[in-house]
Formats: C-alpha cells, sequence, structure tokens
C-alpha cells in the first residue's frame, strides 16, 4: 500500500509576487505494491514526489495533471525558500490569475521515476543490493509514467482529472493517458509534441548519449562508487540539445556572431557569444541533472509510439479516448515541428474526436511552450477559461 509522507507539509501560498503560488513544500509517496514496466522487468516498490498547487474542490473535479518533458521535474511554480533566485519550470503559466489559473484549479506536477530530483530513479539504492540502482535502473516508457500517475491519482482520490497537460514529453504523456485511461481525464492539452519521434530526432538523442556514455568518467554507469560523473559528457550532451530547443532566429537575434572580447583571437577557445551561452547551458545542467537518468529519458522519447498495440494505427488509437483535446505547436520549432502535432490532428479528426489545433508563429522555437509568449498564453487560457466554465455548471 501506498504510504503518504507525513514528514512533508501541504504547500503554502504566500503571495511573494503577483501570480505567484509563494513557498511550495515538495510532498512524497511511497509505493510498496510492485509495478510491472513494459520492459519486462519491475520494480518492487519506488517513490514519487510531487507538488501540488490550489485548492481541490470538494468534489476534487478540479484537478489538473502536469506532465514534465525530459529534463523538467515536479517544480513546476513558486519557490521552496523566499531566496530561491529561480522559480518552478512553468512559473510563467502556473499561479493565481496565471494560464492554468491556481484559484481555478487544482495542479499536481509529479516527477516520474527515472528521473533525478526525488522520485526513484538510477541514484536511488537498490533494495537487492542496498547500493545505487544506476545502469541497472530498468528502461521506463511514458506509460510506465503514466501507470504511476494513475496510483497517484488513487492515493490522492483523484478519480477524473479536469485536465492532464503537458509541453513536448510531457505533452505525449498527456496523449497516452487519453488512450491508456480515457474515462479518467476530460481534456487532454498537448503542446508541441509528437506522435512518434523522428528518425533525425532519434539521432540527435543517440549523438547526447554517446557523449556521455564515452565519457571516462561513465564507468558503466558506476560512477556514483567512483564519487565521480561523467561531467564532459553531460555537457555535450546538453550543449547538443539545447540547440535544438532553439529557433535560427532565436539564436541570431540573441547572439548574432557577437564577439566576446570584440576581437578574434585565432585560437580554439571560446570567441563567440553563442559558444559561451551554450558552455555556460552544459556546465549548469551537468551539476543539476543525473547522467543515468538522461540516457532514461531520451531512451523513453525514442520509445513513445502510442499507435504501437494498434497496428501503427494512430486513429485507431486515439479511438480510445472519451477527452477533448487542445493541441498548440509553434512554427519556429525544427524539434517537434507543426507537422508532427497535425498527425495527431489527424488522426483525432479521422476517429471522430473532438480537438481544437493552434499553430503560434513565434520566433523562440521549440521552447516556446514554457515562455509568456502573448498569442500562444492568451489561447491557452481561454482554452483553460473553457475548462473552468464547466466546473461551474
Amino acid at each position: 500500500m501506498p504510504n503518504l509522507d507525513t514528514n512533508t507539509a501541504l504547500p503554502a501560498t504566500p503571495q511573494d509576487s503577483p501570480g505567484s503560488v509563494g513557498i511550495v513544500v515538495p510532498q512524497t509517496v511511497h509505493f510498496d505494491t510492485p509495478l510491472p514496466l513494459l520492459c519486462g522487468k519491475t520494480l518492487p516498490e519506488y517513490d514519487l514526489i510531487y507538488e501540488t498547487y490550489g485548492e481541490l474542490n470538494p468534489n476534487k473535479s478540479n484537478a489538473i495533471l502536469v506532465c514534465h518533458a525530459l529534463s523538467g521535474n515536479h517544480h513546476a511554480a513558486g519557490r521552496h525558500a523566499a531566496d530561491d533566485k529561480r522559480a518552478g519550470w512553468w512559473d510563467a503559466c502556473i499561479g493565481p490569475g496565471k494560464v492554468i489559473d491556481t484559484n481555478q484549479f487544482h495542479i499536481v506536477s509529479i516527477n516520474n521515476i527515472g528521473g533525478c530530483h526525488g522520485s526513484t530513479g538510477p541514484k536511488s539504492n537498490n533494495p537487492d543490493t542496498g547500493k545505487p540502482y544506476g545502469p541497472d535502473f530498468p528502461i521506463v516508457t511514458a506509460k510506465d509514467w503514466v501507470e504511476t500517475q494513475v496510483r497517484l491519482a488513487d492515493v490522492l482520490g483523484i478519480d477524473q482529472w479536469a485536465a492532464v497537460i503537458g509541453g513536448s514529453l510531457g505533452g505525449m504523456q498527456a496523449l497516452q493517458w487519453s488512450i491508456d485511461h480515457p474515462e479518467r481525464l476530460r481534456h487532454a492539452v498537448v503542446i508541441a509534441a509528437a506522435p512518434v519521434l523522428s528518425a533525425q530526432n532519434i539521432a540527435f538523442n543517440e549523438i547526447a548519449r554517446k557523449a556521455i556514455l564515452s565519457d571516462p568518467e561513465f564507468h558503466g554507469g558506476h560512477y556514483y562508487e567512483k564519487q565521480s560523473f561523467p561531467k564532459t559528457g553531460l555537457i555535450l550532451a546538453r550543449m547538443l540539445g539545447h540547440i535544438t530547443y532553439l529557433s535560427d532566429e532565436a539564436m541570431r537575434d540573441k547572439f548574432g556572431r557577437e564577439l566576446r572580447e570584440g576581437k578574434l583571437k585565432f585560437d580554439y577557445n571560446v570567441e563567440f557569444q553563442v559558444e559561451s551561452y551554450l558552455n555556460y547551458q552544459g556546465v549548469q545542467f551537468s551539476e543539476n541533472f543525473d547522467a543515468n537518468s538522461y540516457l532514461l529519458m531520451t531512451r523513453a522519447l525514442d520509445y513513445f509510439d502510442p499507435a504501437a498495440d494498434y497496428n501503427s494505427d494512430l486513429s485507431a488509437a486515439v479511438a480510445r479516448a472519451q477527452c477533448r483535446f487542445m493541441l498548440m505547436s509553434f512554427t519556429t520549432d525544427w524539434r517537434f515541428a507543426p507537422a508532427r502535432s497535425q498527425e495527431i490532428v489527424d488522426a483525432l479528426i479521422q476517429a471522430g474526436k473532438n480537438v481544437s489545433y493552434a499553430e503560434i508563429d513565434c520566433p523562440q522555437g521549440h521552447d516556446s511552450f514554457l515562455l509568456d509568449i502573448p498569442q500562444y498564453t492568451d489561447l491557452f487560457r481561454a482554452y483553460m477559461d473553457g475548462i473552468a466554465q464547466e466546473l461551474s455548471q
């Protein structure tokens, strides 16, 4: 049976700035019911860490599940301490009066298993050995994550989500929810996602993994015991990934060909501002994310294929869905281009589902879903307002 970690308090909601949920406290649930995984292995027990924002109404009909993307976690909004320099990764959209309005909704944000921010993953101790799982942690998939999210919903007494929402890999989980548990959500908001990864995207992920696997400090994934980690590999993986999250236009506008010191030095050290930026992003990421988790998350992206159980027919897969859908894409997103969202839309229309779709013209690329871009947030807000109106009927 799952056990709530009673050592953590429910999130407080002081208003440290307009639209902020304030200070939040993560909560942990331990599950001792084994979890069968798609890979054929079983997790004998596991923890899920999550945060909540906004109050759950008496009939528990206003609950929203937010699913994170590849390098995300449970900390989607607010701050863990008053002196935190950065708020949660989706603070632009979650809070009182914001797109996902905590005056209207109760939001639940989970760190998926396999991650490195509190839920069971490679850094966690394997109960069979008493040592960190490391590379022995089983490969997990979006389907597995959905099953853990279902179990958490059961613990919280939430029979049906008002909506399951996510961007990128988070949007893929929302789509998986609509197929695997159609009766348990009323809306799916799928942003900057795809029905499967393209060969090009799988190739980018393979290069990132190879950078980590070939780092001498990787030690076959057992670097915890060596008190080291594959820093160079992680930096390279993040630098490569970060390039794909931005558009050419965004990088040109932000950096152009600007030199750090105003002149060429004719060597191979960092000279251009864009080089400096990517190196900084890589170093910061390497100090805050686990390499084994990065390998797992990119593989989960590669394996995502909700139509696999339906003879590769996406329209047959989504025919199971009972919810309404909202899909959004961004014109300059070349990682998950609008055409990929349109594939999902076409399948939903073919299956006779209620779907809205918007292609948003903006220069910021794939990371647009994280940002406060007026055309995007206005459309998103309008859809969420419609869900809120349903609650009052």
